[in-house]
């Protein structure tokens, strides 16, 4: 009893100070400066109904918006109900891949409102078919058969080997490592100033690419992305056993041997006009085939005339190109009859008409003395 009464006898003291801090005239007034324990529970049932009510307003609000089932409405741009154009949800629904809906793919549509590129891409195809030499392709198994014997070196190199990771969705005897690839002599068959395209894939080939092109003499100067689209097949594509996304891309490493600068080097690099994915249909199952495109873009980029295709194929062969590989059926390559085409200009000669259209680059600032 005596504790409790010095309890209550400094509690006192406590509230008369705190009274007489606040200036109020008694004790009383206390308890309506501080709130009561009693208006504390009234403030606090009114915040309750308070939110209460807000939570029922959410509610209300909530059932007037429309559930999504599908991605129909996704598709109809920034004023639809659902403005973000979820294109992974619509593959999901429909099983139509994202690029199918990139505008504006074709070479005819692609330049349409750039006149002056467009133009430039017609003379120089043009003048590039005026000088190709004859289609050369030869059969010959590229693990036993020594590059050397080509007796040529190549100012562009095209690299299609059927790598492992098409095992699922490719129909080859013969599937190449990444060691057999490294082993390939490309060193020996290509020229001082060149370039190299080699495709990865879409797994860990990016990280043996690198590998290869160091090996080979070449710095890795570009990243070609395919992009596939599934216009003409609509179907869920089954997932690799250790996957859990689909891949919908393949690379091509593009790499460059020698000291080449647009600036001073216009006879031999000349219009960068090409942008640096390929968007194209993917290839039915059983069909590792690459896009053609590509083999636009080398003749585009590059004035060398002397062009190889390694792990090409019948469909492949075209004017101005060596087409080797296995896949080839037939052969009609003669070293000496090959060299003799490049005998009096080994480059692409262009006229004034291209050098005025094509793109430049800035003249190089010389330092002030």
């Amino acid at each position: 009893m005596q504790r409790l009464e010095e309890l209550r006898a400094r509690s006192a003291a406590r509230r008369k100070n705190i009274s007489a801090n606040l200036g109020l005239k008694s004790e009383d007034e206390l308890n309506s400066v501080l709130n009561s324990k009693q208006d504390q529970q009234i403030r606090s049932t009114k915040n309750e109904a308070t939110s209460l009510s807000e939570v029922e307003e959410e509610v209300s609000t909530a059932k007037q918006v429309p559930k999504y089932t599908d991605s129909s409405t996704f598709l109809k741009g920034t004023n639809s109900l659902n403005p973000h154009n979820d294109y992974c949800q619509n593959y999901i629904d429909t099983g139509l891949y994202p690029a199918n809906y990139i505008r504006d793919v074709s070479m005819e549509k692609r330049f349409a409102e750039y006149p002056k590129i467009k133009e430039l891409i017609d003379k120089k195809s043009e003048v590039t078919q005026k000088s190709h030499c004859p289609p050369t392709y030869l059969n010959v198994d590229l693990r036993t058969y020594n590059l050397e014997d080509l007796n040529c070196q190549f100012d562009s190199i095209v690299i299609d080997a059927p790598l492992e990771e098409y095992k699922t969705t490719a129909l080859s005897d013969d599937n190449w490592k990444w060691e057999d690839i490294m082993k390939l002599n490309i060193e020996a068959i290509s020229a001082p100033r060149g370039f190299v395209f080699l495709w990865c894939g879409s797994t860990a080939g990016l990280d043996y690419g690198r590998q290869c092109l160091q090996k080979w003499g070449f710095r890795r100067c570009e990243d070609i992305c395919w992009i596939k689209t599934n216009h003409k097949r609509v179907r869920q594509k089954p997932l690799e056993p250790t996957g859990i996304f689909n891949r919908l891309k393949e690379h091509c490493l593009m790499g460059i041997k020698g000291i080449i600068r647009r600036a001073t080097d216009g006879d031999f690099i000349h219009a960068n006009i090409d942008i640096d994915l390929l968007i194209d249909e993917e290839r039915e199952v059983g069909n590792d085939e690459k896009p053609h495109e590509l083999l636009d873009i080398v003749e585009r980029f590059c004035l060398g005339r002397r062009r190889l295709h390694l792990f090409g194929r019948d469909s492949y062969i075209r004017p101005g190109w060596l087409t080797v590989g296995p896949r080839v059926t037939n052969s009609n390559f003669c070293p000496t009859v090959y060299k003799s085409h490049f005998k009096d200009n080994p480059l692409v000669v262009t006229t004034e008409e291209i050098e005025r259209l094509r793109p430049k680059s800035p003249p190089m600032k010389r330092p002030k003395r």
